[in-house]
């Protein structure tokens, strides 16, 4: 059990209220947010889920999985990250479930990032930025983020749930995350890039290996 993701997972608990339909992520963290949920005896009337193995968790613990079509807009949305900047600009995806986590998030009022410590960062980039792609676009894409500045390479044996495959993007030191994702989401093929620096996260709950946790709002 990784004691700080289960101790930022846990602390977001908090955020929810009673009977409300909550947007739920990808990942290990989420897995632990998932699993306190479970605990905590809080009744939801329904979640959008970003993944299937996320609808799947959900439903294995009593929670009705909706179709954010049927829901309209979200109170909250609780996500992980593999990297968060101190605007809270985050990189998202390796877990390869990028583009609906990003159609939740900007579905969502507001949205809650849960993460260790080790998530935290200055500069985003050491974290290859996963990006998605019809498959058709693979190498027309890959030519095209290598103008960008970064060395895309395909992620073997990956098919996103929408079909599409994913080109992990090493290199990036990324000083400018909006610029770079609006750069990125322009070339033809590319369903969405892993930067959510248009919509960064409103809230960063951080957890430690002692069981603590900080909660980080944007630097202004």
């Amino acid at each position: 059990m990784n004691t700080a993701k289960v101790a930022a997972a846990k602390a977001a608990l908090s955020h929810i209220e009673e009977g409300s339909i909550l947007g739920v992520g990808t990942g290990s963290t989420v897995n632990c947010f998932i699993d306190a949920l479970a605990e905590s005896g809080i009744r939801l009337s329904g979640a959008v889920a970003s993944s299937v193995a996320t609808a799947e968790r959900l439903t294995a613990i009593g929670v009705d999985v909706l179709d954010l079509n049927t829901t309209g807009t979200l109170d909250l949305y609780v996500d992980g990250a593999d990297e968060s900047n101190p605007m809270l600009e985050l990189i998202k995806g390796g877990g390869a479930a990028l583009t609906r986590e990003k159609i939740i998030a900007g579905a969502s009022k507001r949205f809650v990032c849960i993460a260790d410590d080790s998530k935290q960062v200055d500069v985003l980039g050491a974290f290859p930025v996963p990006v998605e792609v019809i498959p058709m676009a693979r190498s027309f894409a890959a030519r095209e983020l290598l103008k960008l500045g970064c060395d895309p390479e395909y992620r073997e044996g990956v098919i996103t749930d929408n079909g599409n495959i994913i080109l992990d993007c090493h290199g990036f030191h990324i000083s400018d995350p909006k610029g770079l994702e609006q750069s990125a989401n322009a070339i033809p093929g590319i369903v969405t890039v892993g930067l959510f620096a248009l919509r960064p996260a409103d809230e960063l709950i951080v957890g430690y290996a002692d069981g603590r946790t900080e909660t980080h709002l944007p630097r202004a």
